[in-house]
């Protein structure tokens, strides 16, 4: 099983990945966490890459998710190549980083998207503010909805975070949560892509 983790910067995805990872561990699962190869490059080169370099950079991510996928039974990819293409604002449809970004995403078993209800916090890579996040979500979200890729998104903090993360997995799974009070993954509305009705379901859920 590969999942993708996608979401603007500052959400917490990397600590959502090693949760959820853990998580899975515990249910005796082989689990990988494939961290994000841009954010790698970035602080390699000290840069951020040229348009020219983008294909290789988004190559190289989903290489390292094909050989984890090769050694575990589930691999947790912290973003994916799509999170290249909307950061190198490389959504051209005859664009090939963009091209190749959506033939992988539609590979993933289970696409999560990580909501903007966490505090923004600065690190000094790519995070200008937090209108950004907010621009960087609906990128995510458009692109998603146009390919045609089913996404769930992931609200809540701590434990409660990786909890609702976890459901849709072992939904897949066919396995029962082990936590109390947790029902079957479900929309109220599958149309709605509002965040901030998303957030009031997941708040109502809590």
């Amino acid at each position: 099983m590969k999942i993708a983790l996608l979401g603007a910067e500052s959400t917490g995805k990397t600590t959502l990945a090693h949760a959820l990872a853990q998580a899975l561990r515990e249910r005796g699962r082989r689990v990988e966490v494939v961290g994000e190869v841009l954010r790698e490059w970035c602080v390699r080169e000290g840069r951020e890459p040229s348009p020219d370099e983008q294909l290789l950079i988004a190559q190289e991510h989903e290489r390292r998710v094909d050989e984890a996928a090769a050694r575990v039974d589930i691999v947790i990819a912290d973003t994916t190549a799509l999170m290249v293409a909307i950061h190198g604002a490389m959504l051209f449809e005859e664009h090939p980083v963009y091209r190749f970004a959506l033939e992988r995403q539609g590979g993933y078993d289970l696409t999560l998207l990580t909501g903007l209800d966490v505090p923004w916090v600065v690190d000094g890579l790519h995070r200008e503010g937090p209108h950004v996040r907010e621009r960087v979500d609906a990128l995510v979200r458009e692109t998603l909805a146009k390919a045609g890729v089913a996404y769930r998104v992931v609200y809540g903090t701590g434990e409660d975070r990786a909890r609702n993360a976890l459901a849709p997995v072992l939904e897949l799974l066919g396995e029962r949560p082990a936590f109390s009070g947790e029902t079957r993954w479900k929309w109220v509305c599958d149309k709605c892509s509002d965040p901030e009705c998303e957030h009031r379901l997941f708040t109502g859920l809590a």
